[in-house]
């Protein structure tokens, strides 16, 4: 049984299993998480977000199709237990409103790490920069040692 529980975002999992400037931060906290038994948590959302996120790598020349099928299927076969707790999207709306975000998308994983009273990990450091001072339990990727 897992001894403890991390929300994760598209960011973190697309620094995973795609080349980026903080992959090598990513896969160090995912090989510790795996060592401690840490369980990854994440809304569904996580998967149409990475979808989206490796699709625009691919569109915009950053990575070749086949380096983004490969990188989809590494992400889809993470050990990440997806979640859509009652109350997941009033509290992400309600999140999103007392926090000024123009959208709830990013407020699916606030509210998730609420629910599961449990961090948020991120590589999104603009997300990171906008709640910090709120939540205390958003992590950034980049401060990861």
């Amino acid at each position: 049984m897992p001894s403890s529980v991390a929300c994760v975002d598209a960011s973190l999992v697309v620094a995973l299993v795609c080349p980026e400037e903080m992959s090598d931060r990513a896969l160090a906290l995912w090989e510790r998480w795996m060592r401690e038994d840490v369980r990854a948590v994440a809304p569904y959302l996580l998967q149409y977000e990475v979808t989206s996120a490796l699709r625009r790598k691919v569109v915009r020349g950053y990575i070749c199709e086949e380096d983004g099928r490969r990188a989809l299927e590494a992400a889809l076969g993470l050990d990440i237990e997806l979640m859509h707790p009652p109350g997941l999207c009033r509290q992400a709306f309600e999140l999103a409103a007392r926090l000024g975000l123009p959208s709830a998308y990013d407020a699916q994983y606030l509210a998730l790490a609420e629910l599961a009273d449990a961090p948020l990990w991120t590589a999104d450091e603009r997300l990171y920069n906008a709640v910090r001072a709120s939540l205390p339990y958003v992590c950034w990727l980049g401060s990861y040692e």
